[in-house]
This record gives structure tokens, C-alpha cells and sequence, in this order.
């Protein structure tokens, strides 16, 4: 299991360099002087020429690339004096004269825009994301099983057919354009109704009493958009792996010695047919992460989504390429921990 888990890290480990590599070769390479930006207008080229040197965009393209990998490294070779040790940290495993090799809190630069660490706004949004993509898969899945055991105890009647339908319609619908649909409808036109706003944040502050408040309901239409399709995925799956367990013979055997139906199903059938929906809800978890980025700026959801759409329109690039590698990263270690559970449950995934 710790050479699994070893060849597993290793394997993560090099995707996040690629993608480490890509972002920063895409997002240096883009049209977009953000010096210019930061100067303003009516700057003289003295003024842009020092923005340039203090962000480090007067270097050569490769020289800069090294720099940036040896920053959001975990392991990196950094100056020794007070400066680095400021800007770094970590702890100091090899001196090498002047420098170091560090083992420290990988660097994702400074935002152009408020100077702050990248590494820090990101911690500050990444709640919202989390807590947005878990109780979309929480719905997800619920609603999901026990929309596709209905449909699979009922094969070929009018709910089995149209639950099939819908869900095909869910998978078939891009989360964005489900998500206007949603906050339109249900946030805007029956907002009288529903109670629900467009907008709105899990925690508000009481205008009254400035107290913090956990608001609930502002999570429910971010919730439901980002949730259709993995609901149906979820549905779809249930559905089929239901029919095929019930036609096995120890399904037949339960009937025939009395077992009722309910028990049969919750008891037996159930507990087989959720090995592959437990594949899908491990593998979507990730996927909701990166894919709430849209849902969130439609609900103005205080998320990685909302700060990095903001970061490219104001060409913020440490914030863009710190969220993707993030992104990047969450992706990895989830699969990773995926992996070591299925080897944990089933040994011969270790040998493949």
C-alpha cells in the first residue's frame, strides 16, 4: 500500500508541474500589460519601467518560469538572509552559502491589484466553493438514489420513463445556462414566492445588530444549479446498477423465503447497487469545485470562482494561475485519496 501510495503521489506530483508550466507559459504569453495597468493612464515610461522590474516581467521568459516552479515548489532553493526568510519561510534542510534548499509553504506570488498573497485570498474564498460544492453533492446524491431505485422498482411505466427523460435532459443542459434559468426564475419572477434573491452569501451581517449570520437559503439556487447534473449521472447509474442486482438470483432467493419487499431492496439490493454511484460521487466532488467557478459569478457567490473571473478581467495573473494550480491540486489529492480507498476495498487495484 506505501508503494501505491508513493507511485500515486509521484504520478499527481508531475501533473501539477505540467500544469504548474502551462498556466504560466499561457498567461505570460497573453496579450495584457498589467504594469500598464497598475500605472494608470496618465503614467510616464520611467513610472511603467519600475512597475515591470519590481513584478519581474523584465526577465527572460525562461528565466522567470524556473523562478516561478521554484516558488510554488514545496521544496525550493532560496536566499538565506532576512528577506527570505520573510518572504518563504519553512524550514531550512540543506545550506547551500548564500542560499538554501527550504522545505516551506509553496509561494503563489502576490496579487497585482492588492498586493496581498495569493496564497492567503484563495484560503479566504475556497469556504465558499467547498461548502457550495458539498451541498450540491449532498443533494445530488439523496435526491439522485432514490430517484433511480423508484425508477428501477417501476422498469418501463410512465415514472420510469420519465425520470429517464429528465435525467437526460439534466446531463444534456450545461450547469451555466440551467443556472440563469434558476436564479431568473426562482431568485427574480417567484422571489415573492420562493423568499430567495439572486444574490446573497452563507454568512451576512445584521445591519441591526452587526452580528454574523448563517444564511442557508442563499446557498439552495447556487446549490440546485450546480447539482442537475451529477443528479442525473447519479440517477442514470442507480437506475441501471438497481435493475441489474435485482435480477440476481439472491434477490430471488430473499423474495422466495419471505423477505419483503422493502427489505429487500434496502437491505440487499441497495447495498450492491451503490459501489458504482459511490465512483461517481467521489469522482464529481472535484469536478463541482472547478465547475461551480460559473455558478458562482451568476449568484455572486463569494467563492475561487468569483475572485478568479475578477483576477482575469483585471488581469490579475498570480491570482489566475495560483487558483488553477489550486484548483489543480484539490483535484490530485482527492483522486489520490479515491485511489487508496478502491485499494483499500479491492487489492487487485494495487497490482493494476
Amino acid at each position: 500500500m506505501l508503494a501505491f501510495l508513493f507511485r500515486r503521489l509521484g504520478q499527481g506530483l508531475l501533473v501539477l508541474v505540467g500544469v504548474a508550466c502551462t498556466v504560466f507559459l499561457l498567461f505570460n504569453v497573453l496579450p495584457g500589460d498589467p504594469a500598464a495597468l497598475l500605472a494608470g493612464q496618465r503614467s510616464d515610461l520611467a513610472t511603467k519601467a519600475a512597475i515591470t522590474a519590481d513584478l519581474g516581467l523584465d526577465k527572460p521568459l525562461p528565466t522567470r518560469l524556473l523562478g516561478y516552479l521554484n516558488d510554488v515548489s514545496p521544496l525550493g532553493v532560496h536566499a538565506r538572509d532576512s528577506a527570505g526568510r520573510a518572504r518563504y519561510g519553512g524550514v531550512t534542510l540543506l545550506p547551500l552559502g548564500e542560499q538554501a534548499l527550504v522545505l516551506k509553504t509553496p509561494y503563489l506570488r502576490r496579487s497585482f491589484q492588492s498586493n496581498k498573497d495569493v496564497l492567503r485570498i484563495l484560503l479566504d474564498y475556497f469556504p465558499g466553493t467547498m461548502w457550495l460544492a458539498l451541498a450540491a453533492m449532498l443533494l445530488a446524491s439523496t435526491v439522485g438514489v432514490a430517484l433511480g431505485v423508484l425508477a428501477a422498482l417501476r422498469p418501463q411505466s410512465w415514472l420510469d420513463r420519465a425520470l429517464v427523460s429528465t435525467s437526460v435532459l439534466g446531463i444534456s443542459v450545461p450547469s451555466f445556462v440551467a443556472a440563469i434559468a434558476i436564479a431568473a426564475t426562482f431568485g427574480f419572477y417567484w422571489s415573492h414566492w420562493t423568499g430567495l434573491s439572486l444574490t446573497g452569501q452563507l454568512y451576512e451581517t445584521n445591519p441591526f445588530s452587526g452580528e454574523t449570520q448563517l444564511v442557508l437559503r442563499n446557498l439552495l439556487l447556487p446549490a440546485v444549479a450546480l447539482g442537475i447534473r451529477p443528479l442525473a449521472v447519479i440517477t442514470q447509474l442507480t437506475r441501471s446498477s438497481m435493475l441489474d442486482v435485482m435480477s440476481q438470483d439472491y434477490i430471488r432467493t430473499a423474495r422466495a423465503k419471505g423477505l419483503s419487499r422493502p427489505a429487500t431492496v434496502l437491505r440487499h439490493a441497495l447495498r450492491n447497487a451503490l459501489n458504482p454511484v459511490v465512483t461517481a460521487v467521489s469522482g464529481w466532488l472535484a469536478s463541482l469545485m472547478a465547475g461551480a467557478f460559473f455558478i458562482e459569478y451568476i449568484f455572486n457567490w463569494k467563492g475561487l470562482g468569483t475572485v478568479t473571473l475578477r483576477a482575469v478581467e483585471n488581469l490579475d495573473f498570480p491570482v489566475v494561475m495560483g487558483a488553477t494550480i489550486f484548483v489543480a491540486a484539490l483535484f490530485v489529492l482527492i483522486n489520490i485519496a479515491v485511489d487508496m480507498l478502491y485499494a483499500a476495498l479491492d487489492p487487485r487495484v494495487k497490482i493494476g
